[in-house]
Formats: structure tokens, sequence, C-alpha cells
């Protein structure tokens, strides 16, 4: 073992103290889909035919989560390069325990939309801090480790419904698992405060003094679409796979969030062998959206309970398992001096896309009635499509830079 990965291990607590907050993260991101009725009952939503609640104005207020990323991304990302990984990473932890402890106690649609905003900027302050973190502290191994907060993410997923189970159980108030999730991401950046940080490299000043341009190819932008591409595969699936195993005769629609959770899981520990063999980001960015594209074109035609169990395992593997921090990893290879700007940068690309495809998915299911979770898997077909699309393009591009550097260097 060298001097150096020696020095580094010192930093491993605190990357153990960062998956935490994205543990957090993975709470806070899906939660407020499994309770969606009691949100609707607190929030005064219309009572439909079948004695359930117009879920329509919860869709879009979980989707102003997306609106809290953009808001913060382009001051997060800048302040990560400037000033360190910590102060972004406390400010996320802060904005996490606000959103936390205050959402269920709001009795106004108003405050919910706010309290959603404060939870996206939480996430893209962690998103600014932690992906950065990640690329520093383990060098070579940096994309893996990134792979890697996925899951933390998928953890939190995948216990979530048997703690929800547990408190409705006992006939718990339902605010109870978001006070939980609240003192651990507390008690978590107390920790942050004293656990040291990785030295990062700030980005340099040309010869007349003025700050280095980021010059972005043909390459990163595409990559910055495959942000809102990869994100809004899952992110529609994850807030809308409960309705859909309603209306497909499922008893327990709790259980396609389980199938979800085991499916990131085992993708996460396949990519990684997969990048440790050779195989390239890039390929993934192909393969795992076209098989996310043929899954979501099955749920749609086949309509039974067990398609919905299975779909999410798959849905969880192909389209969450990894595929958006991979976009992020090869960005931030791309821009080594400018990782929380290039990460701000794809993230609110996937920001756009959790705010305005969810809005849109909100107003499909208003307007579709008991069939809109299946208008909502149509607008899921075809922006997956899109995605395979810009993915192929970027692999030719690569391909074709790979070819013009040989040819430069013979």
């Amino acid at each position: 073992m060298t001097s150096t990965e020696t020095s580094m291990k010192r930093y491993y607590p605190t990357a153990l103290a960062l998956y935490i907050t994205y543990f957090v993260l993975g709470v806070a991101a899906s939660i407020m889909g499994h309770y969606k009725q009691e949100f609707a009952a607190l929030w005064g939503a219309q009572l439909l035919s079948d004695g359930t609640y117009d879920v329509s104005t919860v869709v879009a207020v979980i989707a102003a989560i997306g609106l809290g990323r953009l808001i913060a991304f382009p001051f997060a990302g800048p302040l990560s390069d400037r000033v360190g990984r910590r102060v972004p990473a406390l400010i996320g932890c802060v904005m996490y325990a606000v959103f936390l402890l205050g959402i269920t106690y709001t009795r106004n649609l108003y405050l919910g939309y706010a309290m959603a905003i404060i939870s996206g900027m939480a996430n893209s302050f962690l998103d600014t801090s932690i992906t950065p973190s990640c690329m520093e502290i383990f060098k070579e191994k940096g994309t893996i480790a990134n792979i890697f907060t996925k899951l933390s993410i998928s953890i939190a997923q995948f216990l979530l419904p048997f703690a929800i189970g547990f408190v409705a159980a006992r006939s718990l108030p339902f605010n109870l698992v978001f006070l939980a999730t609240a003192v651990i991401i507390i008690v978590d950046g107390i920790a942050l405060c004293f656990l040291p940080f990785p030295p990062f490299e700030k980005p340099e000043k040309a010869e007349n003094g003025e700050k280095e341009k980021m010059h972005f190819t043909p390459s990163a932008v595409i990559l910055v679409i495959l942000g809102f591409t990869t994100s809004t595969t899952f992110m529609l699936w994850m807030n809308c796979n409960q309705e859909l195993g309603l209306l497909y005769g499922l008893s327990d629609p709790s259980k396609i969030q389980s199938f979800y959770a085991v499916g990131i899981v085992l993708a996460l520990f396949v990519n990684a062998a997969l990048l440790n063999r050779g195989l390239k980001p890039s390929k993934i960015l192909i393969i795992y959206p076209t098989i996310a594209l043929v899954t979501l074109a099955v749920v749609y035609f086949v309509q039974t309970p067990w398609i919905c169990l299975a779909g999410g395992a798959l849905m969880g593997f192909f389209a969450a398992g990894g595929v958006l921090q991979l976009v992020t990893a090869v960005a931030n290879e791309m821009f080594p001096k400018n990782r929380g700007v290039i990460t701000s940068i794809v993230m609110i690309s996937s920001s756009i896309a959790n705010f305005t495809i969810l809005n849109v998915a909100s107003l499909l299911t208003r307007m579709g009635g008991t069939n809109g979770p299946r208008l909502v898997l149509l607008l899921n077909i075809a922006v997956t499509l899109v995605g395979i699309i810009l993915a192929v393009i970027l692999n030719t591009r690569i391909e074709k830079d790979m070819e013009s550097h040989s040819n430069l260097s013979v």
C-alpha cells in the first residue's frame, strides 16, 4: 500500500458520513410518494368516487423538489469549488432537517410546496459535495465510489416500506418516520462538522488573471441532456408506481418500492464489477435505458398485478441503478477542476426533469382519472427513447474522439 493510499484512509469515515446523508436523501426523495393520501387529506384535497383523495396536488408538491434543486444548483456548485465540500454538505443537512421536521405539520398546500422546495435545495447542496468528494477520496475508483452513493439511497428506499408498515401496524402517527429520519441527519451533520475533508483543486486563473473558462464539447452537452432523460425514467416510475399498482389490482402497492430497491442494489454491484472489468460507462448509458424502455412497454400492455412487481425490480436495476451517477461521474472526469460546477449543471438538468416532468405527470393524472398512471407510462417511454438516441450519439462521438487522439499520437 502506497503512502498516498494510507493517507487517504483517514477520509474513509468522512465518506461513510457522506453516504449516510444520501441515505436520508433516499428517504426524503420518496417518502411523500408513499403518503400521498395522507398529505392530500391534510391539504383538503377532493374525494374521488372510489373513496380515495385526488393526489394530483400532492404530485405537484413533490415536483417542487425539482424546483428547489433548480434554485440551489447555480449557487451550490460554485460554492463547493470555492470553499470546499464541507460547507455545502452542512447546508444540505440543515435543510433536510427543516424539511423532515416541518412537512408533516403543514396544513396548507402552499407551505407544503415551500417545504418541498427546501428539500430540493438540500438535495442540491449534498450533490455538489458528495460527488466531488467521492472522486477526490477514492481517486481512480471514484466512478465506482460515486455509483455507490446510489446504494445509500436504495438501502433507504428498501427499508422505508418496512418502517412505514411498522408504524402503521402499531397505529402510530405517520410523521414518526419523518422525525426519526430528521434525528439521523442532525447527528450526521454534527459529525461532518469535525470530520476531515480531502484537498480539492480550485479552478485556475488564466494568464490575464481571469478564471479559466469551462469549454463545452458536444459530448458534454449530450451528457447534460442525459441528466434530464435518465432522471425522468426513474423519477416517473418512483413517484407514480403506487397508483399503477392499485389500477392493476395489486393488494399492497408499497411492495413495488421494495422490489425497486432490490433491483437498484443488485445493479450497483453488477455495475461495479462491469466497470472493474473495463466496460465503458458510456456503453451502460445505452444498454440500461434500452432495457428500461422495453420494461415500460411490457408494463403498459400486460395489465396484471405481478407485472408491477417485476417491473419495479427491472426499473430499479436498469433505470435507477446508478445510471444518473454514471452520467455525473463521466462529466466530472471531463472537468476535473470544475467538479462542483459540472455536477451542478448535470443536476440542474435532472432538476428540470423533476419539476417539469412531474408537473406533466400531475396533469396527466388529473386528465386521465383512473387511467392516468398508464398515460404517465407513455410519457416515460417517450422520454426514455430520446435518451437512448442521445446515448448512441454520445458513444459515436467518444469513439471518434478516441480515433482522432490515436491518430495524433501516431
